[in-house]
């Protein structure tokens, strides 16, 4: 193991997770609410508006994913489309600074961009965790990549937020253009902490060259080759399927929490700094989780984390004062984190060890079309009901279903038909 590629490789995590917690949870959804959709009749249109903003993206990455995932295996240049995908989430981010009020359909066109930056370049990410790291210590060393993501999405996060609520300490006549000197500091933090894995971590090339149509075709040949070939591995796709449920769960928290506490009154910078606290509380947890996993077994510790999930979303529904809020996010920071890791690092057991860039793109692809689901029928039952609490108690299926599919899983017996499948 080359250590100082797999330091390059967790610091990727530190990079992009900027965009993850300002754009995707914290600053983006409350500025997306109280300014690009200030013209819409109310909060509850767009908390819904920005549901369907969240699905969109997701069924765009959903489509673009698989091919690119196909193509990187063949060709072998995992590292030259997670560049591309980055810089497109980069460019995004800072082209935030040109919305103004009213502007939610141009606000909506740039986060789907930013999304499929970000998710799309994921897909190539998480693949080279089993180029660059032997299979006992991927649950490790995905678990100190969370960390770091946690680290440095936090860090900015707080930079983020004093920019919002002291403009003036930095020379900002108001909150609002500190909030759009937050969306230019996600790019040039997303840049600058990426050029460690673009510089260190080279493709290997297999040597094959051809044209642009050559490889679509060879592409959207792999899909379909995919589809069939997974179903070759029962205990992967038994895993996949619950997967697809617990992750849609907690994706859609994610997304969706803070425009959640801005539409039942929550205040912007009580929300901001309860989702510092989730970042920093994340930090050792997810490292825990990683020991726990060593310890109980990787399938013990992701069932506590969803577990727990299922209590937070019951929570959720009824909540109603700021402290609440800060608790909510407390206990979201302890199994964030954990379960994400945990979740990639027994994936990349199951999957073989040759194919790893297409099996983690049908993941991604396959997850992404999931994920299409939650925030849908959050928004959805928010239309429908006038309030979006029944669209957060809703989640408590997908957190359920999921536990019910993984009990169902013999992670022993995938590993040794990923394996044999190798071999």
């Amino acid at each position: 193991m080359d250590r100082q590629s797999v330091r390059a490789w967790v610091m990727y995590d530190w990079a992009n997770s900027a965009f993850a917690t300002t754009m995707m949870a914290a600053v983006l959804p409350i500025f997306y609410s109280d300014v690009a959709a200030s013209t819409l009749p109310n909060q509850q249109t767009a908390t819904s508006y920005w549901g369907m903003t969240q699905s969109i993206a997701m069924l765009i990455v959903a489509v673009l994913t698989p091919v690119l995932g196909a193509v990187a295996d063949y060709t072998g240049y995992k590292v030259r489309f997670l560049r591309l995908f980055s810089y497109l989430g980069i460019l995004a981010s800072f082209c935030f600074v040109f919305v103004g009020s009213g502007d939610y359909v141009l606000a909506s066109f740039l986060f789907i961009l930013g999304t499929i930056g970000f998710s799309g370049g994921n897909a190539f990410y998480d693949s080279l965790l089993n180029d660059l790291v032997e299979p006992e210590r991927r649950d490790a060393v995905s678990s100190k990549g969370y960390a770091f993501g946690y680290i440095g999405g936090g860090v900015l996060l707080v930079v983020n937020l004093l920019l919002i609520r002291m403009p003036g300490w930095f020379g900002l006549p108001s909150s609002l253009a500190g909030t759009y000197v937050s969306f230019a500091s996600v790019a040039l933090w997303w840049f600058l902490f990426s050029l460690p894995l673009f510089r260190r971590v080279k493709d290997k090339r297999n040597g094959t060259r051809h044209t642009a149509l050559q490889y679509a075709a060879i592409g959207f040949s792999r899909i379909w080759s995919t589809f069939k070939r997974i179903t070759k591995y029962p205990e992967l796709l038994k895993y996949l399927i619950a997967y697809w449920f617990f992750n849609d769960g907690i994706s859609t928290i994610i997304t969706m929490a803070t425009i959640y506490g801005t539409e039942i009154g929550l205040g912007s910078s009580h929300l901001i700094a309860a989702l510092v606290i989730t970042q920093f509380v994340g930090i050792p947890f997810t490292l825990l989780f990683g020991k726990i996993a060593d310890r109980l077994g990787s399938k013990q510790s992701l069932y506590i984390s969803l577990a727990v999930y299922v209590l937070i979303v019951v929570f959720g529904f009824f909540m109603t004062e700021t402290w609440q809020f800060y608790a909510l996010a407390f206990v979201v920071g302890m199994v964030q984190g954990g379960s994400q890791a945990i979740a990639r690092s027994i994936y990349s057991r199951l999957v073989p060890a040759d194919r790893p860039a297409e099996f983690f793109g049908f993941l991604s692809v396959s997850s992404k079309f999931s994920a299409i689901v939650g925030p849908f029928v959050f928004s959805v039952v928010g239309l429908a009901t006038g309030s979006s609490r029944l669209g957060i108690l809703a989640l408590v299926v997908f957190f359920i279903v999921g536990i019910a599919l993984l009990a169902k899983v013999d992670l022993r017996k995938g590993a040794a038909e990923a394996e044999a499948s190798h071999a």
